[in-house]
Order: C-alpha cells, then sequence, then structure tokens
C-alpha cells in the first residue's frame, strides 16, 4: 500500500533548515530508498515517495512555520540538482501509476504556485548544477530560477528526443504561458538533449539570472531575504503542528474522524460518509488557533485530502465517489460564517486556501462523483461543493417513510461564492452557471437559507430529486449503470465536461495531461519492447513507428 502519510523523522531524500524568515528545503534524494524495488534513484532523480516527501515539506511550511516568507529549493549534490523522474521508475511502473504520479507532482507543482500567490511566500530555485526534466520542472514551479554560472550546470526538457515523452507535470505549459518563452526558442530547447546553459538561459527566459559559484550561495540568500520584507505573512504567529491523522483500514471500510467510507466492490464505488461538526464553532481566530488540527474544517480536509490520494492509489477500480454527509447544516453555516468572518488570521486562510487545493484534487481524480442529499444530510457551504461538484446530484423529495426525520435541506453560504475556484479559475457555482451568470446574483440573496428539494431543483442547485419511493431504485440504476461503462470514456467525458468557460495555466496542464499524456505514455515508441524507455541506456535509440496519428 502507498501511504501519503508522513512525518519529518521519516524523510530520507530531503533536509529543511529554517533560518528565520528563509526555509531552505535540500534536495538529497537516497539511491537506495525507491518507493518499491527495481531501481536506484540516482543523480538525484525521483519517484512518487520523494515527492510525498515534498509535499508533506510544503504543508508544514505553511502550517507549522508561519514565520517563514521566502524558501530556497536546492540541492544537496554536487554538480547535479536534479535529473528528473527516474527512468527505470517509469519503464517498469503499470501506465496507472505512470498517471497517479504524474497527477500528484503536477498538484505539488501547483501548491507551490498557490503559495506564491495566496499566501505570502516567495520561492527560489537555486539551480547549483543539471536541471533535466521534472528537475527543471520543479525549478519553474517557482518564483525565480537562479542558476548557478560555472561551465556545467544547465537546464533541459530532454523526454522528446531521450524518451519519446513529454515533460509530464506542466513543463510545456509553463515554459510557454509562465515563462513566456518564444516558441521558436521552446522547439529548440526542447529537442535538444543537452540543455541550454549561461547567458543563452537568461536571454531566452529559460532562468532568470547566473551567478558565479563564488558569490552564489550568498546571492540567493539575500534575495530571499529581500522577498521576505515584502510578506504579509505575521512574524509572530506561533505554527501549527500537523499531528499524525487516526486513520482505520479494515477490509472494505476506511475510517477517520470526520468520515467513514463503505467500498462497494460490486458497483466500483466508495460511499463516503461525511460527519459535520458535532460542537459550535469556536468565536475568535485565537481559539481556531488553539484548536489547531481538531478544528472541524481543518481535520475534515485533511483527512479528505488523504482518502483522496489513498482511494486513487490503492483502490484503482473504485471508480465512483459517492458523497453522503450527516449532521447540522447550522452548525456548518456557522463555521462558514467564522472561517470568512477572519480571512486576515493567517491559520484561517491558510485552510481556506488547502479546503480548495482538496477541492480541486478531488475535481481531477478521474473518478464519477455522486452526492446522496437524504434526511439528516448536512450539505451546507463547503461541504455543498461536493455536490456542485458532482457530476450528478440526488436530492430526496421529501420524507422517507416511516421514519421521523425532517426532508433534507441544503444552504448557500459565503464559501460558495468566491474561496473555492476550480483549475479554470471559476467557482463551481459559476461554472454551472455559464449561460446566466447574473443567476448567481439571485442566489446570493439565498444564502443561508434552508432550501428543500423542489426549491433546490428550481435553483438549478442538484440534478434530481425522485421522492421515497422511487429514491432506492433511481440510486441503484445510477451506480450500476456507472460500474457497466468503460473507465476510459468515462475518464475522457468528465474531464471535457467538468471545466466549461475560460482556460488557465492550471486547467491546460491537467487537460493535456490527460489527454495527451496519457496517450503518449501508451504508445509503443516510448514503452513498447523497442521504445525509448525500454532502450534508455542501453546505447539503442528508440525503434519509431513514423506515422504521425
Amino acid at each position: 500500500m502507498i501511504n501519503f502519510q508522513i512525518q519529518p523523522d521519516q524523510y530520507q531524500h530531503w533536509k529543511v533548515s529554517y533560518q528565520g524568515a528563509v526555509a531552505t528545503i535540500g534536495m538529497d534524494v537516497n539511491a537506495d530508498g525507491g518507493l518499491v524495488p527495481g531501481y536506484e534513484l540516482k543523480l538525484n532523480s525521483y519517484d512518487l515517495g520523494v515527492d510525498i516527501e515534498l509535499y508533506d515539506i510544503l504543508q508544514r511550511i505553511r502550517f507549522e512555520h508561519p514565520e517563514v516568507r521566502s524558501v530556497i529549493i536546492t540541492s544537496l549534490k554536487e554538480k547535479v540538482f536534479c535529473s528528473g523522474a527516474n527512468i527505470r521508475m517509469l519503464a517498469q511502473s503499470s501506465h496507472g501509476h505512470k498517471v497517479n504520479f504524474c497527477k500528484f507532482t503536477n498538484e505539488t507543482r501547483n501548491s507551490i504556485e498557490d503559495a506564491s500567490q495566496h499566501s505570502g511566500l516567495t520561492f527560489f530555485c537555486a539551480v547549483n548544477g543539471t536541471a533535466a526534466g521534472g528537475g527543471y520542472e520543479l525549478a519553474l514551479a517557482t518564483d525565480r530560477i537562479i542558476m548557478v554560472d560555472d561551465g556545467s550546470a544547465a537546464v533541459s526538457l530532454p523526454e522528446v528526443p531521450l524518451l519519446a515523452v513529454l515533460p509530464g507535470t506542466g513543463g510545456l505549459t509553463r515554459l510557454v504561458d509562465k515563462r513566456q518563452v518564444r516558441r521558436d526558442h521552446s522547439d529548440y530547447f526542447c529537442t535538444r538533449e543537452e540543455g541550454i546553459a549561461g547567458r543563452r538561459a537568461v536571454d531566452w527566459r529559460l532562468v532568470d539570472e547566473v551567478i558565479p559559484s563564488s558569490k552564489f550561495a550568498d546571492a540567493v540568500h539575500q534575495q530571499a531575504l529581500e522577498a521576505a520584507e515584502k510578506s504579509d505573512r505575521p512574524r509572530d504567529a506561533e505554527g501549527i503542528l500537523l499531528s499524525p491523522l487516526n486513520r482505520q483500514i479494515e477490509a472494505d471500510q476506511i475510517r477517520y474522524s470526520t468520515m467513514e467510507i463503505e467500498l462497494d466492490r460490486a458497483n466500483a464505488a466508495a460511499v463516503i460518509t461525511i460527519q459535520g461538526p458535532k460542537s459550535p464553532a469556536p468565536k475568535t481566530a485565537e481559539s481556531i488557533e488553539k484548536q489547531g488540527t481538531g478544528f472541524w474544517p481543518f481535520a475534515f480536509c485533511r483527512e479528505l485530502d488523504d482518502l483522496i490520494l489513498h482511494l486513487r492509489a490503492n483502490e484503482t477500480e473504485i471508480g465512483s465517489f459517492v458523497f453522503k454527509s450527516a449532521g447540522d447544516s447550522e452548525l456548518l453555516v456557522d463555521y462558514d460564517d467564522l472561517m470568512l468572518s477572519h480571512q486576515d488570521n493567517w491559520f484561517v486562510k491558510e485552510i481556506t486556501l488547502y479546503l480548495k487545493r482538496t477541492f480541486k484534487r478531488l475535481d481531477v481524480s478521474s473518478r464519477s462523483i455522486i452526492a446522496l442529499i437524504e434526511p439528516g444530510s448536512c450539505f451546507a457551504g463547503t461541504l455543498l461543493e461536493i455536490v456542485l461538484n458532482a457530476d450528478r446530484s440526488f436530492m430526496l423529495d421529501g420524507e422517507y417513510e416511516g421514519i421521523d426525520m425532517p426532508p433534507p435541506t441544503v444552504r448557500l453560504t459565503g464559501m460558495n461564492f468566491g474561496p473555492m475556484q476550480m483549475v479554470n479559475g471559476l467557482t463551481r457555482l459559476q461554472s454551472r452557471f455559464l449561460d446566466d451568470p447574473e443567476e448567481i446574483h439571485k442566489l446570493e440573496n439565498m444564502t443561508g437559507k434552508a432550501l428543500l428539494a423542489r426549491e433546490a431543483e428550481e435553483l438549478r442547485l442538484v440534478t434530481f430529486i425522485p421522492d421515497d419511493i422511487d429514491w432506492d431504485d433511481e440510486i441503484r440504476l445510477a451506480l450500476e449503470e456507472r460500474a457497466g461503462f468503460s473507465p476510459d470514456a468515462l475518464t475522457g467525458m468528465e474531464a471535457n465536461l467538468r471545466f466549461g468557460g475560460p482556460e488557465t495555466m492550471e486547467s491546460k496542464i491537467f487537460a493535456r495531461l490527460t489527454a495527451w499524456q496519457n496517450w503518449i505514455f501508451q504508445r509503443p515508441n516510448a514503452v513498447g519492447e523497442e521504445g525509448a524507455l525500454q532502450r534508455f541506456g542501453t546505447g539503442k535509440r528508440g525503434n519509431y513507428n513514423k506515422q504521425r496519428v
């Protein structure tokens, strides 16, 4: 089982140091520390295990070290920054593992950019050696790339000439969209195995600056200090320790403090029941910080994040996520109102950003999403995002006969109107009402109101509203139907339908990963017996089918 939970004393591949406002993340990959046997992580090459550690480090900087305002990412090995994803690992991995690996790596890179944009952190990449493939892609995710000018350091994206694949963690998109490298320069760069160094790398916008070895470390640190002075991160706040999650896995059941999951293998579905908060929201920002990881929205977000990653990696035949909820909607409304009124508090702000990133992770997980709104549900505000995110939602119209529970309701809060943008830069409500943006202003007047099924349907917030006579049959048929379709076709269909409206760099990266990287990584030119990935390191080039498909 691949475990995405890790503690700092378990790191094998990174070393982190903190000097006041500056954190330095040093890449020092243990060659013998691969996630599975069969390859060595030479030259700071990486696999999923290396990225799991990096993701954890970034989370801890945001939550445990609010004093940090600049981050330097560098290598602790001489003459090499990072040689990218390990080729032997890619060659021996299943197609599904490669895609999940690329997706998680993309999300980790995106979290760096999210922290730059919203959390007052400035990221510097100190390229003190060769940065190839995924190594350069890591650099591209930072705000400023500074390369040592020592006659040997260079940056490259050599996947096309060497491996017959693409830089799978957003390299091509960041090159032209983020760094705005000219197309002709990009074309030359991406077909050149040895990369580009020195003055040309600066002139072509591949890096921001080159500095001689004798001045390199001091200059990078000084720039990090100068950037830190401009940050609005708190100077004196106490961090929140990220304690280990309480997760129990038994047969077809998974339990967290805020969720219970039943794996319905017959329908290839995970039925996820979210337990809403059981106690009233605290009254002040100080009380929120005091609760720390026990603050319900934070606990829920951490656990949902872990669950998504666990199901992606370890339950690959679970194709549908079926969400239910149980609890008091009014408590959720109070929690949302509390968080919205304290967005100037660093911890509340970070939780909100984390919720946004986690819902994005759900969006791009290549799983069908179904929401069931029944008596006792608490789909309000933050949790209503799951309903708005669903491919289909079912809300019971009325009560269950013979059960003394009131009809279910849904409630909008301010969290539905801004903080939770999707990868296309729109909220889920904006994505839902592309045909009539003015409808959202009408919905704002409904904020906090308990909406019954017929009203929710009229407002276009849910898909279907069966009564209790039809409920069980409609849900059963929907799940059976979904389980009977081709998972490949569903993945493509959902990726096309979920993200209407404008494109962003982030939506382009994920769309291209789904459509192109998935395809190219299955072609014989890459993974066949005579393909480039299989022949890498043998002295023989790939034997390519020359047809353009």
